[in-house]
């Protein structure tokens, strides 16, 4: 084992002095921050340039005075008005008004915990967001106009729910937009843990696929012979996915150091808050699994290569399998728990990106799919791991031509 953190060391350092390295360490989280810059720029204002939201409310039960004050103190980008104007008369004003939106705050807060919301087409995303400011003061009215029974708690305890009845969505889906105004905090709390475990699993395969590269330009250069007169293929294979998997954790860091400030700063949005949470570690974990399986593979595979521009088409397809998730995108989208997402999940090319995809937008996780899916995605960790280290110790000493499938599967069988 200290063959094997000899070997991790030497890969980080001779990394982290190479020039190209550095600089593509650093360019990633510029080039990052720089599109979602000119994102804003062809697409439009950005949150901070746009003009404040125009809050137009119906008050029925006489607390605009208060909530105008508590607007104020919250920093709300608001400017709330009152109106007179009827829920049946909204959908020909809206339509006539730019970043506006109307509330009816009337005896449903008290009664039911509920607040008719209708936004403009051109109101910012997290307006919804925002509304949840204003739900304990809210509360606060139920508090003062509902004595105290174990009914009326019940009541209370149910909460403000603010129901989505934007005025340009059809009447029949009315009832759905306000569930998914009412869910999307909690959508937030998981898509943040969800991005952050995603962005690290990419960050370490990306940088693992450069094992590829570094186990053939060994060869090429007639390296492996020395290395391997000092410590064991099996070593050098482990210590060069080990030193891998810490240059791709520091290129991680070092991006989520600038971009996580830039999007609290840019967006507003509450990444530290949602962040840390228990699920994330379940994540990671698949992150990494899914890392180890792939670095298996790279290492294996770029053993086999003399070298690396005279790839065939078996090792191009290899290079392709981290984006094979890909294809379960669209029906994960769609149904998280339908059928293709379950195959994703157990496929252990797919696993990885399918899991952390699905784990994102499911309130409640499968946890049974979730064990047996890590249980799969380790198990291939482990026969991988033998696997490439089969294929590694005859294929690095291997001079003069690219290794075939057919060669490769004799090596497995020996």
């Amino acid at each position: 084992m200290r063959n094997t953190w000899k070997v991790a060391k030497w890969e980080i350092k001779r990394n982290m002095k190479n020039k190209t390295f550095l600089i593509g360490m650093l360019s990633t989280p510029v080039i990052f921050i720089g599109f979602m810059l000119l994102g804003s720029l062809f697409g439009g204002s950005s949150s901070e340039d746009t003009d404040p939201t125009e809050v137009f409310v119906n008050d029925e039960i006489g607390v605009f005075a208060e909530l105008e004050q508590l607007v104020t103190e919250s920093s709300l980008d608001w400017h709330v008005h009152q109106t007179d104007l009827s829920e049946s008369e909204i959908a020909e004003e809206i339509a006539e008004r730019e970043n506006s939106a109307f509330l009816f705050i009337n005896e449903d807060v008290v009664q039911e915990g509920t607040v008719s919301v209708f936004i403009g087409e051109d109101v910012g995303p997290f307006f919804r967001n925002q509304l949840n400011v204003i739900a304990p003061f809210l509360q606060g009215i139920q508090l003062e106009q509902l004595g105290m029974s174990e009914e009326e708690m019940g009541v209370i305890v149910r909460g403000i729910t603010f129901v989505d009845e934007t005025a340009f969505a059809a009447d029949d889906e009315v009832e759905e937009s306000g569930a998914d105004a009412d869910t999307e905090g909690n959508f937030m709390e998981r898509l943040i843990p969800g991005a952050f475990a995603g962005f690290i699993m990419v960050s370490i395969v990306f940088t693992g696929m450069a094992i590829f590269q570094s186990a053939s330009q060994e060869k090429k250069d007639k390296l492996a012979e020395i290395i391997l007169s000092s410590l064991t293929p099996s070593e050098l294979m482990q210590g060069k996915i080990i030193g891998y998997f810490v240059l791709g954790i520091i290129q991680s860091v070092v991006s989520l150091v600038f971009i996580i400030p830039f999007l609290i700063w840019r967006y507003d949005l509450p990444i530290l808050e949602y962040l840390f949470v228990p699920e994330l570690a379940v994540l990671l974990l698949v992150a990494v699994l899914g890392f180890l399986l792939f670095a298996a593979i790279f290492v294996g595979i770029g053993a086999t290569m003399e070298d690396i521009t005279t790839a065939g088409n078996f090792q191009g397809i290899v290079m392709m399998l981290p984006f094979s998730p890909a294809i379960f995108i669209g029906p994960v989208l769609s149904d998280p728990n339908g059928l293709m997402a379950q195959i994703g999940t157990y496929i252990p090319f797919t696993s990885p990106g399918v899991m952390i995809l699905r784990l994102t937008m499911l309130e409640e996780w499968p946890w049974v799919e979730v064990i047996i899916g890590i249980a799969i995605l380790a198990v291939s960790v482990w026969l991988f791991m033998k696997l490439a280290g089969k294929i590694f110790q005859v294929g690095i000493l291997m001079y003069g031509k690219n290794a075939t499938p057919g060669e490769i599967w004799k090596w497995l069988r020996t």
